[in-house]
């Protein structure tokens, strides 16, 4: 049987790339890394946002080859039912794949104003007011499915692909210190607690390799 390959960019910046590589954690599939450099110009598109076609991350996984990270989390669950990728009950499931669309397509502003930056902190951040109204939807987006399921992931006690698409939002919060209400801030913590995310993060302040263009300077 063919080697199940999950081919991502750098850990520290791409928040695309880890989204598809929580995924495939939560969907309990084995699989090997294959890291794109930075300097690789479609590495370097994705991250700078200069590419409407986003080719990582790439799953590759008995004859598939799926690269949209919605897409690979729909195959995910369509290989890996047991997972609970998507929740159980149908109208959970319309409001998780809604938010997580709405995460993959919007938010322009939010990621080029707060980059992804795993190893950076700017406490004072100052925030431009268009990027504001992101946060303010992203934060009202968590207290409704919080408020709804319980806690403490945004459907309940499980993870789902709404968790990992949203994680990266998770460390803009942190990086930027954005100030979050306690019901958040807790979520915030359940998300950067995973040991996932703690092996994530663990190989982004390894990586030898800095993007100038997404280090913020005072």
């Amino acid at each position: 049987m063919a080697t199940t390959t999950l081919t991502i960019s750098s850990k520290n910046y791409s928040s695309w790339s880890l989204r598809g590589w929580l995924l495939a954690k939560f969907a309990g599939l084995e699989f090997e890394e294959v890291v794109t450099a930075p300097d690789d110009p479609s590495a370097r598109a994705e991250l700078l946002l200069l590419s409407s076609s986003i080719l990582v991350p790439c799953l590759r996984h008995e004859g598939a080859t799926v690269w949209d990270t919605l897409a690979i989390a729909e195959y995910l669950n369509e290989i890996m039912p047991q997972a609970g990728l998507l929740p159980a009950d149908r109208i959970q499931r319309a409001h998780c794949r809604s938010i997580c669309g709405e995460i993959h397509s919007g938010f322009t502003t939010l990621r080029a104003s707060l980059p992804v930056n795993l190893r950076g902190h700017f406490p004072g951040f100052k925030i431009w007011s268009r990027a504001q109204a992101d946060i303010d939807r992203v934060c009202a987006i968590w207290r409704d499915c919080l408020a709804s399921s319980g806690g403490p992931f945004l459907f309940g006690a499980r993870r789902t692909m709404a968790d990992a698409m949203y994680a990266p939002v998770v460390t803009r919060f942190l990086t930027y210190d954005v100030k979050l209400e306690p019901l958040l801030a807790a979520y915030a913590t359940t998300i950067m607690m995973m040991p996932e995310m703690v092996e994530w993060i663990a190989a982004a302040k390894a990586e030898p390799a800095d993007v100038e263009e997404l280090e913020v300077e005072y």
